[in-house]
């Protein structure tokens, strides 16, 4: 099942460096090289033939928020075409799901850092309490929207008015943000929860349905003319795939976030290069995933990675602006409490400085 996969790098424990083994000419004889190199590959050791020492590369897990997908196309790539092994890192995928926990794992240490769907569900935790540090967003906005069909079309905020939505379960707070960001009564919108059915809508029961514009699987039974509504789009400014870790660690894994970004960077400015075998490096390391939909589905992918912002900042930036006004709306809407810290507590752009280098910059 595709929700239990789990993907570790291929480097290994045992090292033998050059301390151990002198691998110099004037000592190297054919003999001493095939013996020691027979060694290593029974034990699965790394050999150092320079004159830097390997070492061993630090594990690390990372929490995802949902099942690993489209979504973390970049990330796959990354770890597939050895980027994290190169920066050090045996990285540890951890997907996640309907019943998944995204935080706890993070606070408790299992994980060193995790990924959210949105800034949205990070400031939401960080507001009731939760000690979190957002470090870098890869997503320019959130692919969530608002569903209708062409022929009862919701195009803007005030079309929602006297509408039934039909939302999931954790989607009304999102919702209330639309409404007062747009000064619109809140009560004129009657909502219902639902999952990831389409056919509320397809029958009429309902008006519009929220879902990830990503998850072409389920919208294709809607047909190719969906309209759809961002929040990202309306005055509620909403990053996504939101990369975070605990207050706590920060300090001490400051130095792997940033070996971290390094390499996904890489890996997701190779998948905008390299669109389609990046759809097939992913579809290998999960088979549940239908090839022919992912193809279709890579460019909008793209499109939520790399934009404008991205072109002059590179992958994984935030706004500082967007942030704030942000936190600033789900303080009006009481979503956190007024005197909760904001973004200068929960929000460092250190590790974004320390990969200027790198981060790929393109839109």
């Amino acid at each position: 099942m595709q929700g239990s996969a789990v993907i570790r790098s291929k480097c290994r424990g045992a090292i033998v460096s050059k301390d151990a083994v002198d691998f110099t000419p004037n000592a190297l004889d054919r003999r001493t090289f095939v013996k020691a190199a027979a060694a290593a590959a029974t034990t699965g050791a790394i050999v150092s033939f320079g004159n830097r020492a390997a070492t061993a590369a630090t594990p690390v897990r990372i929490q995802y928020d949902w099942l690993i997908g489209n979504g973390q196309i970049g990330d796959i790539v990354a770890q597939k075409r050895g980027y994290f092994a190169e920066e050090g890192l045996d990285i540890t995928f951890g997907p996640g799901g309907p019943n998944a926990q995204t935080v706890p794992p993070v606070l408790s240490g299992q994980a060193q850092f995790a990924q959210l769907s949105s800034t949205a569900q990070f400031f939401k935790a960080y507001g009731a309490g939760r000690p979190l540090k957002l470090f870098a967003c890869g997503f320019s906005y959130s692919p969530y929207a608002y569903i209708s069909l062409p022929k009862n079309p919701i195009r803007t905020p005030a079309d929602l008015v006297g509408k039934t939505i039909a939302i999931n379960p954790n989607g009304r707070y999102l919702l209330d943000l639309i409404m007062v960001a747009n000064k619109l009564d809140r009560s004129k919108v009657k909502v219902v929860t639902m999952g990831t059915d389409m056919s509320a809508l397809i029958s009429g029961q309902v008006d519009a349905v929220t879902g990830f514009i990503t998850n072409t699987t389920a919208l294709s039974v809607l047909g190719p003319d969906v309209v759809t509504l961002f929040p990202a789009k309306i005055g509620v400014p909403n990053y996504a795939n939101a990369y975070f870790t605990s207050e706590d660690a920060y300090p001490s894994q400051k130095q792997n976030l940033a070996r971290f970004i390094r390499a996904a960077s890489k890996g997701w400015g190779w998948a905008f290069s390299n669109r389609r075998e990046a759809v097939d490096i992913m579809c290998e390391a999960y088979p549940t995933l239908d090839r022919q939909i992912e193809y279709k589905t890579i460019d909008l992918i793209m499109s939520l990675s790399f934009d404008e912002t991205t072109k002059q900042s590179g992958w994984g930036w935030m706004s500082r602006e967007k942030l704030t006004a942000q936190v600033a709306l789900f303080k009006e809407t009481g979503n956190i409490p007024p005197n909760a810290p904001g973004v200068a507590e929960s929000v460092t752009w250190e590790i974004l400085d320390m990969t200027a280098d790198v981060r790929p910059k393109l839109g």
